[in-house]
Parts: C-alpha cells; sequence; structure tokens
C-alpha cells in the first residue's frame, strides 16, 4: 500500500491544504473584541518552507476566512491562498488551470466533508489522523500526526521522500 502512495506522491506538483483541522488544530479563539487566534505549528510551517524548495506549489483552500490564516500564509510565502471557499471546487479548478495541472499532480490534505469534493478528483488525497470519519474512505493516505500536531510535515515529508529529496533537504540545514 505504501508503495502506491508513493508512486502517486512522486507526480505531485501542488499540494492544497484545508487550514482548520489540517494547519491548525480545528480549535477557534476569539477575544472580547471579536479577534480570532489559530494555533499554527512551526514544524508544519518548516515542511511546507522546504516543501516549496523543491519546486512543489502549496495553496489553501479554506471554507472560513480569517486574517490569522492570511498572515500565517503569507509568513510563510504561500501566495495562492483561497478563503471562505465553502464550495471548493472553484478554487481548486481555478489552481488547476492556471498551473496547467492534470488531477494526478495534485493532492490534497483535508479534515472534514467539505473536503469531500477535492479528495475525489486529485491524485493524491490524504485525511490527517483526527479526520471526520465520513471521510477517511476517500483517502489514499491517513497520516500518523492528528490536524494542527505536525500533520503537515507528516505530508511534506511523505513527498519530499517519494520524489527524492527529503535527505537532501534534511542535509542543507546541517
Amino acid at each position: 500500500m505504501m508503495a502506491e502512495i508513493l508512486e502517486r506522491a512522486a507526480n505531485i506538483k501542488l499540494v492544497i491544504f484545508d487550514v482548520d483541522g489540517v494547519l491548525t488544530d480545528g480549535k477557534l479563539f476569539f477575544d472580547e473584541h471579536g479577534n480570532e487566534y489559530k494555533p499554527f505549528h512551526s514544524r508544519d510551517g518548516l515542511g511546507i518552507c522546504m516543501l516549496r524548495e523543491t519546486g512543489v506549489e502549496v495553496a489553501v483552500i479554506s471554507g472560513r476566512a480569517s486574517k490569522s490564516v492570511a498572515q500565517r500564509m503569507a509568513s510563510l510565502g504561500i501566495e495562492r491562498v483561497f478563503q471562505g471557499q465553502r464550495h471548493k471546487l472553484i478554487a481548486y479548478e481555478s489552481l488547476r488551470v492556471e498551473l496547467n495541472l492534470e488531477p494526478e499532480q495534485i493532492a490534497h490534505v483535508g479534515d472534514d466533508l467539505l473536503d469531500l469534493p477535492l479528495m475525489r478528483r486529485v491524485g493524491l488525497s490524504i485525511a490527517v489522523a483526527d479526520a471526520h470519519p465520513a471521510i477517511l474512505p476517500f483517502a489514499h493516505w491517513v497520516t500518523l500526526k492528528p490536524g494542527g500536531n505536525g500533520a503537515a510535515r507528516e505530508v511534506c515529508d511523505m513527498i519530499m521522500e517519494a520524489q527524492g529529496n527529503l535527505a537532501k533537504m534534511i542535509e542543507s540545514h546541517y
């Protein structure tokens, strides 16, 4: 089974991440002024930066809109950020056409029902360990780590390994 996943991952040129429940643990924090805060894991961020250094594009499609997401994605250099996208297929098709990619060259990482339309169309569909059980049958692979706690890094490392870039990226940090 893992050989099939690595074969799929070897062809990936774009990884699309959901935010709430994937890049975060899904919890939403609001202060008394209505400002929203989200916890992001620093290792996930480094994994995303390393993956981008290897030439794999990274995008975010989120069902909710948040200033903290825009700020975090900007800090990671991710320019393709689609927020407030309850119907994620529109953003997906836009990305696919813009980057001239086939579905087999795209991976999606999700955790809940809003992710199903993308999971059913990409070449590598990934669910985080604590994803809603209803999406698990549609995932080619499920991470060992839960969303917001290293799942994105696990995805990035696996794709870099499949493409022969992980050891080189690790060595570049010696």
